[in-house]
């Protein structure tokens, strides 16, 4: 976006009409043939130009103009300030009839221009190894001719001949291995306080701050650099192109394979001959200078120097990335310094927030590369989630992109426990300082808990600083308990709030590489977990739901897990002290032989005895005791998950008419009508008459209940919550017109 000025000044170089224009090139022509190019010259130029580039549409100059602006271009006594804005004129004419630049060699512009046309690149070409076989005048260089000639022997290799190219390899033979190793000087501002004496240059450098005992090259360090410095690094630059084009020309394979670094007479080899000598000992120079080996020494004896001090743990982090990156190449050990990095900072400063803020900055930008070369990483998952347990909502985003990277078959249970304890690991790293800041201070019930044997273990487990699998998640049921007092704390709250947000995306990435067996221990700890949470109202209801709809996910991933886990799944549905909604539907769903062949009549009957006896215990009216109040969702999933039990083992469908019969006495009682709405108890006794109806042509319900696999995603089959398909009000009405109806 242009700012208003700018738009003021485009909007009236487009304005400009083509007399105007035409006048205005006129007065720069007369400024351009004047005996001075000074500013005026200068800013008619750049108003031109905006002119001229300020439309999509092209502008036409008069023919003179254009080869008034040429000759300026090309003039060796032209400013390059005039010479850059002139070449910006031509650019935006071309292209033109009238723009026809003719080629000739200045070291100042030549580097600018260059034709498509061959004929001119080899004019070109021989002009620049003239002027390279002759001494240039004092001020002048050869550094800018350099590119020009990269380009005339990348667009044209045979525009030089046998001894053209002879002449420039033994210049850049000269080049590469004469250049100074002195500095340059830097050139004097010519201001008024400029002072005369400068300093003498000191010698140039190696990357790490040594003073270069040999030739320079393009790794060499410096403040300033000399004219032969520069040709030196072109000339590298340009090296494996030349090469390439006439290296090899004619030349012994066998000759080149002998070259000798130590050759005393390579003054006396042919020019081509004697370049790839230098070459080969210019790279053989690089190789020196890249050589880390000292590095790696140097930097694990620093370290072992700084390891044990907490205040320079940050600088550990730049000492594993060099590692990290280069470990590899070298063939170096360096699991000590991940270990290191891993085990202990997480573990004593996860309470330093920008520290926590760099630290998983750090895992994050090298998860991919620690995934593949170190296994310490996914194996320290439990102490990097110290850093989100204590800076919750800082760190959400980063623990986003950095879980998929820790999730493997081998970690998701335990990382699947420790998401639902982290409102709890918040509360223990809570107790943890208190109790090492604070000994002498008379201790409050967490940490008389904290140093009491019988807890300990248990805190040392949920603070563990690695991976322990073996060890079981039910020994924190106590501890949770006694952590209740901090269940308001508001770094706990907010800890429990991203939990949501990384269980859902931790069944999302373990659903891309799980297997049966997973899928089921997931099953299995899905419900066990459930009523094993730490004790935040909100925090709980959060967890619910996002558990409740991964249960369908997992379902829907592994049908047969139903039919598997059928023993396991009785048992958590035997209680109506927290009755999951959807595992009432999966068991509706998928107790059937449509989806696992192994599933049995006495598998369906142990599940319907079972849903009964809780949907009768929900229903049963007993005088003088409250009746305890469910959601209708759950009558009515109940109701539905009976119905479709026995659909498929027909010798129950009368325990189950007779049971939808009574809702109707069910929903008039006063004890029900205190505790419900109306609304809600119209819901119920619809959904009992809907399914008895059904129910009435066992063949119909068979089919609506248990559809083909191939069906089962159709209109009818869609509505998950209740598990009661669109059929049964088509049944209904069939059964019991209403007024009016008339089914099509």
């Amino acid at each position: 976006m242009f700012t208003a000025a700018a738009e003021s000044f485009l909007k009236q170089a487009r304005e400009i009409q083509e007399e105007e224009l035409r006048r205005f090139a006129s007065r720069v022509a007369a400024l351009l043939q004047g005996p001075e190019l000074g500013p005026e010259a200068a800013d008619c130029l750049q108003r031109l130009h905006l002119t001229i580039a300020a439309t999509k549409y092209p502008r036409k100059l008069d023919g003179e103009f254009v080869e008034l602006l040429q000759t300026v271009l090309c003039s060796s006594k032209c400013p390059e300030q005039i010479q850059v804005l002139c070449a910006a004129i031509l650019r935006e004419m071309s292209p033109c009839n009238d723009l026809i630049l003719s080629f000739w060699v200045h070291p100042s512009s030549t580097s600018r221009r260059l034709s498509g046309k061959k004929s001119e690149v080899s004019a070109v070409g021989q002009r620049i190894v003239n002027v390279l076989e002759r001494r240039l005048p004092e001020g002048q260089s050869a550094r800018y001719l350099l590119p020009v000639l990269s380009n005339v022997i990348s667009l044209s290799p045979e525009s030089l001949t046998e001894e053209q190219t002879n002449v420039v390899s033994k210049k850049m033979a000269d080049w590469l291995r004469y250049a100074s190793i002195q500095q340059g000087v830097a050139q004097p501002s010519g201001g008024f306080f400029s002072n005369p004496r400068t300093r003498q240059p000191g010698p140039v450098t190696e990357m790490d701050g040594a003073i270069a005992t040999d030739f320079f090259t393009v790794l060499s360090v410096g403040q300033y650099y000399t004219q032969d410095q520069w040709l030196n690094v072109q000339a590298f630059s340009m090296l494996r192109n030349w090469l390439l084009c006439y290296g090899s020309k004619g030349m012994d394979r066998s000759v080149t394979s002998m070259v000798s670094t130590t050759s005393t007479s390579s003054r006396l080899l042919p020019p081509k001959e004697r370049l790839r000598e230098k070459a080969f000992e210019y790279c053989q120079r690089l190789i020196e200078q890249s050589n880390r080996r000292e590095s790696f020494s140097f930097l694990k004896i620093l370290h072992g120097r700084i390891c044990g001090d907490a205040t320079y743990a940050r600088v550990l982090m730049p000492i594993a990335q060099f590692f990290l990156n280069h470990s590899k190449m070298a063939a170096v050990d360096s699991d000590a310094i991940y270990k290191h990095l891993f085990t202990d900072i997480p573990a004593q400063l996860f309470h330093n927030p920008s520290l926590a803020f760099e630290f998983v900055q750090f895992c994050k930008d090298n998860s991919q590369l620690f995934a593949e070369t170190s296994s310490i990483f996914r194996q320290s998952f439990p102490n990097l989630f110290k850093f989100l347990a204590w800076n919750s909502p800082p760190l959400i985003s980063e623990f986003v992109d950095l879980l998929p990277f820790l999730l493997d078959a081998s970690t998701a249970v335990e990382i699947f426990h420790l998401l639902l304890d982290l409102p709890c690991l918040t509360a223990a790293l809570d107790v943890q300082l208190r109790a090492a800041s604070d000994p002498a201070v008379k201790p409050a019930t967490c940490l008389e808990a904290f140093r009491h044997p019988l807890y300990k273990n248990m805190f040392q487990y949920l603070l563990r600083t690695k991976s322990a699998p073996e060890d079981a998640p039910e020994r924190l049921i106590p501890l949770r308990q006694l952590l209740g007092s901090l269940a308001s704390s508001p770094r706990v709250v907010q800890c429990a709030e991203t939990v949501p947000v990384l269980l859902e995306l931790f069944f999302r990435v373990v659903a891309e590489f799980a297997d049966g067996p997973l899928i089921n221990q997931l099953v299995v700890l899905l419900l066990q977990r459930s009523d094993q949470l730490y004790e935040i109202p909100a925090f709980k209801d959060d967890v619910y739901r996002v558990l409740s709809s991964q249960l369908v996910v997992l379902c829907k991933l592994r049908p047969a897990l139903v039919v598997e886990l059928s023993t396991e799944i009785l048992e958590f549905s035997g209680t109506v002290t927290h009755l999951p909604l959807l595992q009432v539907w999966a068991i509706g769903e998928y107790m059937s032989v449509s989806y696992d062949k192994r599933c049995t009549v006495e598998q369906i009957n142990r599940f319907f005895e079972t849903l009964e006896a809780m949907l009768f215990e929900i229903t049963q009216l007993r005088p003088l005791a409250s009746t305890p109040s469910y959601a209708p969702r759950a009558i009515s999933a109940l109701m539905a998950t009976l119905t479709k039990l026995a659909a498929r083992s027909q010798d129950l469908i009368p325990r189950v008419s007779m049971f939808l019969s009574k809702m109707r006495t069910f929903v008039q009682s006063p004890a029900v009508t205190s505790v419900y709405c109306e609304e809600d108890l119209e819901e119920i006794l619809i959904r009992a008459t809907e399914l008895m109806n059904l129910l009435k042509m066992p063949s119909v319900a068979q089919f609506v209940f248990t559809p083909p696999v191939d069906v089962a995603s159709t209109r009818f089959q869609r509505e998950v919550n209740d598990s009661l398909p669109f059929a049964l009000r088509i049944v209904t009405r069939l059964l019991e017109p209403t007024p009016g109806f008339m089914p099509g």
